[in-house]
């Protein structure tokens, strides 16, 4: 019953949300950078803060990692509205990460030397994981994988937190993927939503990963990251500005060059990440083997077709 209540009231809020949206013209228009042709509502990712409100109001608990998402995701959900400078985005970021550690021990955990190099990973990650977010379906089918891959992992293998702390986040991007699973988008998440189930899904991930102490979980992320890292490198060698727009993610690529369904491209992201968690759950504590097996694969495909199926005007 309880499920049924997060569900209406998720699907009520982004009903309210798109009529707020419509009227304040919160919306995403096209331009030469963008893998849409449409003016589509953005910032619909902001049901992830109702998800995370709801689960407050059912575990109070959690009030202080749960205040470090509303931190990240307000300033996420301003900066979707009116362009902040990058300065001014990152103390926000500072500030949920930093209370984001503190909750989980992090600080009394680890050598002071490697807070930093945390500092950076968690940061990087969540920039990541919203540059990432570029085609229909691909934020919300990826972050269904993922909380999936942890939801089991919380059943079966290792009780790391409340397992409404990952279903909400689960029905959240369900109910998000009704209005973007579409050849047609009624709505982008924006950098709210992106940032936002970028912070949970790392905020599980570092509970699993502090509690078992296998690494090895991190792969979980594993197909974005090495499209997200190789895509920096590319552009870095292009002497692009690696913090402005552009298309050269891989996934874009597929999408826009060679005009692939964005719904395929979704898909087959997920079906490859979760290919990668079967394993990452299997064998949990093998991590270089792990790591090797899964990341040089994932690169070789990336260094050897994307020169082949880019266009040679991108």
């Amino acid at each position: 019953m309880i499920y049924l209540i997060f569900i209406i009231t998720i699907f009520i809020s982004i009903v309210v949300y798109f009529r707020i949206a419509d009227h304040y013209q919160i919306i995403d228009k096209p331009n030469e950078r963008s893998s849409h042709t449409e003016i589509t509502i953005r910032g619909g990712g902001v049901i992830y803060l109702v998800a995370a409100l709801l689960a407050v109001i059912v575990h109070p608990t959690f009030w202080l990692p749960i205040l470090s998402m509303f931190i990240i995701g307000i300033i996420s959900f301003i900066d979707d509205r009116i362009t902040l400078s990058s300065k001014f985005r990152l103390a926000f970021h500072l500030l949920a990460v930093t209370l984001l550690f503190y909750d989980l021990g992090i600080f009394t955990a680890y050598p002071i030397w490697l807070i930093p190099v945390f500092y950076i990973m968690v940061i990087g990650i969540i920039n990541a994981y919203n540059f990432m977010d570029g085609i229909n379906g691909i934020t919300g089918v990826y972050s269904v994988v993922i909380l999936g891959g942890l939801q089991y992992v919380n059943y079966q293998v290792e009780r790391f937190i409340e397992p409404d702390l990952i279903w909400l986040p689960i029905i959240a991007s369900i109910v998000f993927l009704f209005f973007n699973f579409r050849v047609k988008a009624r709505c982008f998440a924006g950098d709210v939503g992106s940032v936002t189930i970028a912070f949970w899904i790392l905020l599980l991930l570092i509970q699993l990963m502090m509690q078992t102490g296998h690494l090895s979980y991190l792969l979980f992320l594993a197909v974005y990251g090495v499209d997200a890292v190789l895509t920096i490198i590319h552009r870095l060698i292009l002497k692009q500005n690696i913090f402005e727009p552009h298309r050269l993610h891989f996934y874009q690529i597929l999408a826009n060059e060679q005009q692939w369904s964005h719904r395929l491209v979704s898909v087959l992201y997920g079906i490859i990440q979760l290919i990668i968690m079967v394993l990452v759950i299997l064998f949990p504590a093998h991590l270089a083997l792990l790591f090797i097996g899964i990341t040089l694969p994932l690169a070789l495909i990336y260094i050897l077709m994307k020169p082949k199926i880019m266009l040679p005007a991108t």
